[in-house]
């Protein structure tokens, strides 16, 4: 009888990629103040030296939730590149004096990545959202942007206890940029749980983005996202079941931004 091979020894975890460029603190977080074109350097040299560059995406509702929930904020901030996603945070860099240059939609992030890949043969792999939602993003992206590799494909429905079986996979495939839409917070909490095990250099929580790109959610018209209403537009389309979220998120924003004006915080 044969004797049985031993389960290969784990490979050690992705060398972390420094992000040297300028950030400033608000509301007690650090915030890189880049521009597109600044992340996606970095996002390409993440790819190329395949070190681990894990993308946090902030706006108001996301730092209402960090300051009401401990562990996301630990999530959150254990990313090493910090995006502002969201015009109202924007505007409050500017209230604060600490200045970001502008906001990068996590969305928009997405489709300048799979463009950048597309020229240069990115590995993609794609998590979250339903089976046909899922299906539909990966024939999109394959239509949109060719040159683009679809390393795998996996719909956002599943346990806890499959959470390991999915980073493995993820894993084997060898991606270069794991994009994850699933809701906050278990986006957060997979992404940094299962970043080492995942080993993939760029990883980044795009929300409902995959609704979008498969056409079930239509995306506020350009003017509407020029003046910071994506949110007002979204309501407009779900009112029953978003106008108290963001009701309460933006009003608890606001306190947040005056108490900010009078009391800074720092940094964790």
């Amino acid at each position: 009888m044969p004797a049985l091979s031993k389960p290969s020894a784990p490979l050690p975890s992705l060398p972390v990629f420094n992000v040297t460029q300028k950030y400033v603190t608000l509301f007690g977080i650090k915030v890189h103040a880049l521009s597109e074109s600044d992340a996606l350097d970095n996002i390409d040299a993440a790819v190329r030296e395949k070190k681990s560059l894990h993308i946090g995406m902030l706006n108001a509702a996301k730092i209402v939730n960090m300051k009401r929930n401990p562990a996301l904020n630990l999530d959150v901030q254990s990313s090493n590149m910090i995006l502002a996603d969201g015009s109202s945070l924007v505007a409050a860099s500017w209230l604060l004096r600490h200045k970001l240059p502008e906001r990068i939609a996590g969305i928009d992030l997405m489709h300048a990545i799979l463009r950048q890949g597309s020229s240069r043969g990115y590995k993609v792999f794609c998590l979250g959202a339903a089976p046909d939602i899922s299906a539909k993003t990966e024939a999109e992206i394959r239509r949109l942007y060719p040159g683009v590799i679809i390393a795998g494909c996996r719909h956002g429905y599943f346990s806890d206890d499959q959470e390991e079986a999915v980073a493995r996979q993820i894993a084997d495939s060898q991606a270069d940029v794991l994009f994850v839409a699933i809701t906050s917070p278990k986006k957060e909490q997979f992404m940094a749980r299962w970043n080492e095990t995942m080993r993939v250099p760029v990883v980044h929580g795009v929300g409902g983005s995959f609704d979008v790109l498969a056409g079930k959610v239509t995306r506020a018209p350009l003017l509407w996202q020029k003046y910071g209403m994506e949110w007002l537009y979204r309501v407009k389309q779900e009112p029953g079941r978003l106008w108290k979220r963001y009701l309460v998120t933006n009003t608890l924003f606001i306190a947040l931004l005056v108490k900010e004006m009078i009391f800074p915080s720092k940094s964790r």
